[in-house]
């Protein structure tokens, strides 16, 4: 079996549950580490030519990650392509297992862990009330229907933009700081949030600072990601301590 991934996701799944499948990957895809994978260039801008000539039997995708014009000539080049849907948990447990199917690979034991670590987390305490950023300049928050969204939910921290009309609205920083919450949460990908790089734009309520992969991506590290976002999002710094940078907009 020959496999090109086109998502850093289901790289990782695929790359930990069946070494050597992988003949083609993103410049994304960053996990494990030790990928010799061909490299075809982004998710939303794949060399189609250099995934047609690696000779693939399947080619897996996801809808959000890749675009739909990428897809459509990758077929009419005559590829194999497995299009995932991700936007809950739920979903995230039944594609992993249809990929891995796909590629001939048997269930998982990471897979099994994952769905019992998150089965077996607590109740979530206190409710809280977020805005999600996930991109800066212009500044992007999470919106209806994501994956992230799902997850951070399940922990007790509701999205102020859960029911916006747009997936990922673009809001402008002073409604973002009007919006009534109690929390900011700054992952590090696809923005690469840190302590110098985000919490001072809201410097009125906490910044919990979270591990992007594991706020979005769903593969081997949602084995551990509940207690990693449980832990991160309990320790929030007020954004006016933290010592800002240049202005930025």
């Amino acid at each position: 079996m020959r496999v090109v991934s086109l998502v850093p996701s289901l790289t990782e799944a695929v790359a930990v549950t069946g070494p050597g499948l992988l003949v083609g990957v993103t410049d994304w895809c960053t996990h494990p580490a030790e990928l010799t994978a061909a490299r075809i260039g982004g998710t939303k801008n794949p060399d189609v030519a250099a995934v047609v000539a690696l000779r693939p039997d399947l080619v897996v995708a996801n809808e959000e990650e890749n675009r739909e014009s990428d897809l459509a000539a990758l077929r009419e080049a005559g590829q194999d392509v497995l299009v995932t849907e991700v936007r809950t948990l739920g979903q995230a447990f039944t594609e992993l297992e249809r990929v891995l199917g796909a590629c001939g690979l048997k269930r998982p034991r990471w897979l099994d862990e994952a769905e019992a670590a998150w089965s077996a987390a607590p109740p979530p305490g206190t409710p809280r009330t977020a805005i999600v950023p996930v991109w800066r300049r212009p500044w992007m928050v999470l919106g209806r229907d994501t994956f992230a969204g799902d997850l951070l939910a399940r922990l007790g921290v509701r999205n102020v933009y859960a029911d916006h009309p747009e997936r990922y609205p673009r809001i402008p920083l002073a409604e973002l700081n009007g919006a009534g919450a109690d929390l900011v949460v700054l992952p590090d990908e696809p923005y690469r949030f840190t302590a110098d790089d985000g919490p001072e734009a809201f410097p009125s309520m906490p910044a919990a600072l979270v591990d992007g992969r594991h706020l979005t991506w769903y593969g081997p590290s949602l084995a551990e990601a509940a207690g990693e976002l449980r832990a991160a999002l309990r320790r929030p710094a007020r954004g006016a301590s933290v010592h800002p940078p240049p202005p930025r907009p």
